[in-house]
């Protein structure tokens, strides 16, 4: 074989060993072989993380992808593109990849200059619009993509209309083994004289082993020496969901059928020398696995070239592999037909190693170092087509106004753009003020509250502090002193459309009077909202919004931070506590942990009042409480894919009825941000740091579709996302929910960041 190539350094995107997952293996194998057989190449990983620590990975690892952080995905990119990498070879799976069908690859893919070859290690028949979308991104920017089968080539080229040109099929790679007898090896285990079947691989309820082990009795009336091995860790994401439910449910099943004597779990993940070992020993090699649509099965292939008699279920991979007499097919979930088959092959000797025979003269074609060699052709034939069609892109080296950092920077344009000497605008069509629309107090209290969490940033100027007078002026109009309470709605040609505001604006106008008294380095300021702040307290507590008493919560104890031992504050602080109290007791099951009977609108703030009255000298209860209905509402707010899906309003989500799962709100997005920090300041648990950091993610492209909202070239958020596009109105509150959310975020990481510095002198 030719041991040189013209491709020089490879690079290669997927799971990795030490992780548990068949293509981290795969992936593993397949790079080692590479640079076994071409040792003048440079190979190296990029693997993605499931787990926040990551993996104590091989020095062959040069740089790590967070699986459900976005950006993570860019940084990817430009690392690959300075690395100046030939080739990026990208192992896919779409579980493995953070977003909606794993489309975070694709922020990864569309940044690379190099040309990209992708292993397809699913092909659906019958994709999603999901599944659909992402594939289809795939095929357009692979220069070539491979896959194990025939069928899975069928399937590119008449479900996914891929060009046949484009496509490469390789095996799956498989240890070199020789072909020996299983006695050889069967004393390593103590199981001399007696038939073995192995099945390994993670274990998992779509693997059939209970089939199995319902089929040994007939089996061992037979043959009353036969044992069945079965090897493998219980599957990583189902250990975390369910521990260990599914495997300790099997051995109830050995005992119950009596067959404990016969029946060996090995719940480890082992290595390659160990596994060649165990599929030396295996007479029979069974795969009883319940699902017909899988395209690729590792397991299968390295038994099978290895020489094993297999028993198996008809799987697509299976039925391909083992036609022609070169394995014995069942149906699915039938314990009798399996018990059939493998009693015919132990009584039929001369079958059994004809058939081991076959296999295995196939399998000197899968062995890694020829898959090695095939994959480095089909890296070659990438790269030249790339140079002979495509120019390759310039090395992409990103302003920072155009990739955003890990919280990106400060761009208030559109803030600015939708203010005038009045206050700010309720609504844009897309960018442009929306005139017609007028003001709102809700909107002017938000942008007062940013712009003095901007001076505590250092990022005051005499731009944003003249921002900050004029919303201040706002609300001191909108306050009515005959009545106590403020007014909602102004016109543009500056009209009162109310008398009295809603509830809720009552609450976020006390909210942000509380942060200037605490938060602002402005005397005036200070001191006009500390005057406002006691005028308007108690209409407050006559609202009955349970959202308008956790607004005033938070504005109360940013009061009382500032004044503590104010009477007035702090008997509005137990009394509007006490009231959310009383709801979530009197609305709270261990199913339903919240407040009401529905989840609606900004829902983590009912939680967020709770945990901030607690810390600030409220009711110790209310701690508990606000923890306990936040947690629930996080679980409540995550998509399958693990990105933040918060609940649509369009319909919300009624108790024991459909959840709406569009219109996604940026307000709720906001809520859940700062909730998750006031739960981390009250418990230093860093896993509400990384919830809200999920939640800002949300505006970012960690969501349902893999869209930003926040449009970092206009500094204005757009206003929701749909079923299939984004709201493209950049208004007041879905702008302020990403710069405030950004605000806090950035808080935070200045706070702990001096944690830090003090820590380390």
């Amino acid at each position: 074989m030719n041991r040189t190539s013209e491709v020089r350094k490879i690079a290669f995107v997927g799971d990795y060993l030490p992780r548990k997952c068949g293509i981290a293996t795969y992936t593993h194998d397949l790079c080692t072989s590479t640079a076994t057989q071409f040792p003048s190449a440079d190979c190296f990983v990029v693997p993605v993380n499931d787990l926040p620590e990551g993996y104590d990975y091989p020095p062959e690892v040069r740089f790590e992808i967070e699986e459900q952080e976005l950006d993570s995905y860019l940084r990817a990119a430009d690392f690959l593109n300075f690395s100046n990498a030939d080739v990026v070879c990208l192992q896919h799976e779409y579980g493995i990849f953070g977003g909606p069908a794993g489309s975070h690859i694709l922020r990864l893919l569309r940044n690379l200059r190099m040309p990209i070859v992708t292993t397809l290690h699913t092909v659906l028949k019958e994709p999603n619009e999901d599944q659909r979308r992402v594939m289809d991104e795939i095929l357009e920017l692979s220069a070539r993509v491979i896959v194990m089968s025939e069928r899975a080539r069928t399937f590119l080229r008449e479900v996914w209309n891929a060009p046949e040109a484009k496509i490469d099929l390789i095996a799956h790679g498989i240890p070199d083994m020789p072909f020996v007898d299983s006695a050889f090896y069967k004393d390593q285990f103590s199981v001399e004289g007696k038939h073995v079947a192995l099945t390994f691989g993670l274990l998992a309820p779509n693997k059939g082993i209970e089939y199995m082990l319902e089929a040994m009795p007939a089996i061992l009336e037979e043959f009353p020496n036969f044992v069945y091995i079965v090897l493998g860790a219980t599957h990583p994401n189902l250990v975390r969901e369910q521990g260990e439910r599914y495997r300790i449910s099997l051995e109830r099943l050995a005992r119950k059928l009596g067959i404990r004597e016969n029946v060996s779990f090995y719940n480890r993940f082992v290595d390659l020398p160990e596994l060649i070992e165990f599929i030396g020993v295996a007479d029979i090699y069974v795969t009883p696995y319940l699902n017909p649509a899988q395209i690729t099965s590792g397991t299968l292939a390295y038994a099978f070239g290895c020489g094993k008699a297999v028993v198996s279920t008809p799987y697509w991979h299976a039925e391909e592999l083992l036609a022609d007499g070169r394995g014995v097919l069942v149906p699915f979930a039938d314990s009798g037909a399996l018990a059939t088959a493998i009693r015919d092959l132990l009584r039929d000797e001369s079958r059994r190693h004809a058939m081991r025979k076959r296999g295995y003269l196939m399998g000197r074609e899968m062995i890694w170092s020829r898959v090695a060699h095939q994959f480095v052709e089909s890296f070659q034939h990438a790269r030249r087509s790339r140079l002979d069609v495509l120019p390759i892109k310039p090395l992409a080296v990103r302003t920072l106004a155009e990739q955003p950092l890990d919280l990106p920077g400060w761009r208030l344009d559109h803030l600015v753009r939708m203010s005038d000497s009045a206050g700010m605008f309720q609504h844009a069509t897309f960018t442009i003020p929306n005139f017609a629309e007028g003001y709102c107090t809700d909107d002017n209290a938000r942008a007062l509250l940013l712009t003095v969490m901007l001076e505590q940033l250092g990022q005051g100027s005499l731009q944003t502090a003249r921002l900050a007078s004029t919303y201040a002026a706002f609300l001191n109009y909108a306050f009515d002193p005959a009545r106590g309470q403020f007014r909602n709605f102004m016109s543009f040609d500056r009209r009162w459309l109310e008398d009295v505001g809603s509830d809720d604006s009552q609450g976020r106008a006390i909210w942000v009077l509380g942060a200037c008294v605490r938060r602002s380095q402005r005397h005036d300021l200070q001191f006009w909202a500390s005057h406002l702040f006691d005028q308007a307290l108690p209409g407050l507590l006559e609202t009955s919004s349970p959202r308008a008493w956790a607004f005033g919560l938070l504005g109360v104890c940013h009061y009382l931070q500032r004044l503590a031992g104010a009477r007035p504050a702090s008997q509005a602080r137990d009394l509007l506590a006490q009231k959310l109290l009383q709801l979530y007791e009197a609305v709270a099951t261990d199913e339903w942990r919240w407040f009401e009977d529905r989840l609606t609108y900004d829902n983590a703030r009912l939680s967020q009042g709770l945990i901030a009255a607690a810390r600030n000298g409220g009711p110790p209860e209310a701690l508990q409480a606000g923890l306990d209905s936040l947690s629930w509402l996080v679980e409540h707010h995550k998509a399958p894919s693990g990105c933040f899906r918060p609940i649509g309003c369009n319909g919300f989500y009624v108790r024991n009825g459909i959840r709406a799962q569009f219109d996604q709100q940026p307000v709720e997005a906001q809520a859940m941000v700062s909730a998750c920090l006031e739960a981390y300041r009250a418990t230093e648990d860093p896993s509400w740091l990384a919830e809200a950091r999920r939640a800002l993610e949300w505006f970012l492209g960690g969501n349902d579709l893999g869209l930003e909202i926040y449009d970092a070239k206009s500094g204005g958020c757009r206003d929701g996302l749909q079923e299939d596009r984004i709201n493209q109105n950049q208004g007041a509150e879905s702008t302020l929910a990403f710069l405030l959310s950004l605000a806090e975020m950035k808080l935070i990481e200045s706070v702990l960041s001096h944690q830090r510095q003090v820590q380390s002198t």
